[in-house]
């Protein structure tokens, strides 16, 4: 087995954290079931780790199945990796049978003809979901395995979930060969942002739905409080605010958790409006920005502005249809033929 090989399982070995080493090991299925019963899970890592190297010497283990120990590492701590949502477009409605093998083959030849030292490590999962692991060389180098790029792409929709390296340049080449192997046309990033995979496909599969005017909570249930010097009137106006705020806010947010959003931005254009008196602009021409926002919980943050006192309640649509407004942006984008050509099947 070759040294750097032995190093890379030894540093993904370490990464595990102990009382799960055995579960990944098993999940991996590199090593028998005879081998894992002779290791010593209960050592330190450190010696866990070269017991690991040693087993996987003796199964000439190669940089490919290293690699699928890393996905699976991945696929159960997804959310330390930050992912952006990218959705497909085909030139019809045409539906077509997936066939994995082929999609598969397509994507290496893809891939394998623009960049020669690249590493490409399929694994699938229940779900329909088909991680792809990618690490990047360079024509003179092999691939750096250490900082791979991660696609998960469900089937039979138009939407992937990419965790990029730190090589941009190599995002289009990776956007390329996922159209190609999927049969769609060109691609567009959403400008949706999180650490929560599983939270971007709510949003995205729409699993995740607000209740906009459709609940309407009982009042809250306050203890009765004799007020001593203060007035009553103003006690009663402030529950009655409350009472308020906390109504508008479940409408626009619902009852239940938001999705754990970090980043999101989109495009705004409106007409700058004065009097013909001032005669600011001789043009008619719209007022464009662009407007981002970031947070640890994008949209638990939002949902808390208004019982803070930060805001007005209701919350302006703008703020509360965030997960709506990125899955209408690339519909606008695509009626209007937006799509940048790199990303553009030939």
């Amino acid at each position: 087995m070759d040294e750097t090989v032995a190093e890379y399982i030894r540093r993904t070995v370490l990464k595990i954290p102990r009382d799960e080493i055995k579960m990944m090991l098993q999940k991996w299925g590199f090593l028998s079931e005879a081998q894992l019963q002779t290791l010593n899970f209960h050592q330190i890592k450190d010696n866990i780790s070269q017991e690991v190297v040693q087993l996987c010497e003796e199964n000439s283990a190669d940089i490919k199945q290293a690699a699928v120990l890393d996905i699976i590492y991945n696929h159960i701590y997804q959310n330390k990796r930050m992912w952006s949502v990218y959705q497909m477009r085909k030139t019809g409605e045409e539906l077509e049978c997936f066939d994995l093998t082929d999609f598969k083959k397509k994507f290496k030849r893809r891939l394998q003809s623009a960049l020669k030292n690249v590493t490409i490590t399929f694994r699938e999962y229940e779900d329909n979901a088909i991680w792809i692991r990618v690490a990047w060389g360079t024509p003179y180098r092999q691939p750096n395995q250490y900082k791979p790029s991660y696609v998960v792409y469900h089937s039979q929709t138009p939407y992937a979930f990419i965790s990029s390296s730190v090589l941009k340049s190599n995002l289009p080449l990776l956007c390329q060969a996922l159209i190609v192997a999927s049969n769609y046309h060109d691609i567009r990033e959403m400008e949706l942002r999180s650490q929560s995979l599983n939270s971007l496909k709510d949003i995205v599969f729409k699993r995740y739905s607000q209740n906009f005017q459709t609940y309407c909570p009982k009042p809250l249930q306050e203890r009765a409080v004799e007020p001593e010097n203060g007035d009553l009137r103003i006690i009663n106006e402030n529950r009655s605010e409350k009472e308020r705020i906390q109504r508008l806010n479940q409408e626009a947010f619902g009852d239940g958790p938001q999705p754990i959003l970090q980043f999101a931005q989109y495009k705004l254009e409106t007409m700058f409006k004065s009097s013909p008196e001032m005669d600011v602009l001789d043009k008619k021409e719209p007022f464009r920005c662009l407007v981002k926002f970031s947070s640890p919980h994008l949209l638990e943050s939002l949902k808390s502005l208004a019982p803070a006192g930060m805001a007005d309640a209701p919350l302006s649509p703008l703020l509360t249809c965030i997960p709506q407004k990125a899955r209408n942006y690339f519909r606008i984008r695509e009626k209007r033929g937006l799509f940048p050509e790199s990303f553009v099947s030939p």
